[in-house]
């Protein structure tokens, strides 16, 4: 029996300076959350009238991967749920350990380049414009292809042992890295 492995990622209705800070990410209100469930080999989106459904989905698999999901994709969903998140889901936060080995923050962007030649289709204050624009169909768009590059660079990972960043000299730099599905931890 295979492990029910998802990707995740959200975007939101609102930005920090609307809500008052970075600090306050419960009240930036999701959008459209998505998962790729390696199991079912599907993509499902949740609309905000269905977070609930969302949470429970998170909360059934054995391992959810996704990048920077521990820093703002759970804060925004703690907003619908008295449930502390990143302690009670698997989670493998593919930014914190990028973090670890780098020492600094890398946007899945600049991974993305530099290890797959891929770049993201747009960013999260697209996301925002198009809600406010009731765009619903670019937001899905944009959120399933993260997730997709999500997934692809987890992946890379798990052939190659290694993902990478251009510096700021413009230098290709290599990230060795040991990811598993079995390596999800709960933070």
């Amino acid at each position: 029996m295979s492990q029910d492995i998802v990707y995740f990622d959200l975007e939101t209705q609102k930005t920090a300076n609307d809500v008052g800070g970075w600090d306050r990410k419960a009240l930036m209100k999701m959008s459209l959350g998505v998962v790729f469930s390696v199991l079912e080999k599907k993509y499902d989106i949740y609309p905000e009238n269905r977070v609930e459904e969302l949470i429970e989905r998170l909360r059934r698999a054995d391992k959810v991967i996704g990048y920077n999901i521990l820093r703002f994709d759970y804060e925004v969903l703690m907003g619908y749920t008295v449930l502390d998140l990143p302690h009670h889901l698997p989670t493998l936060d593919l930014m914190v350990d990028v973090e670890q080995v780098v020492g600094h923050r890398l946007a899945l962007d600049a991974l993305a380049h530099a290890t797959l030649g891929v770049g993201k289709i747009a960013d999260g204050l697209d996301a925002i414009r198009w809600w406010r624009e009731g765009k619903v169909l670019e937001i899905a768009e944009y959120c399933c292809f993260d997730v997709k590059v999500t997934r692809l660079i987890h992946e890379y990972v798990l052939e190659y042992g290694e993902l990478f960043y251009m510096d700021r000299f413009s230098r290709k730099q290599k990230i060795p890295l040991n990811w598993s599905y079995s390596e999800a931890r709960i933070q």
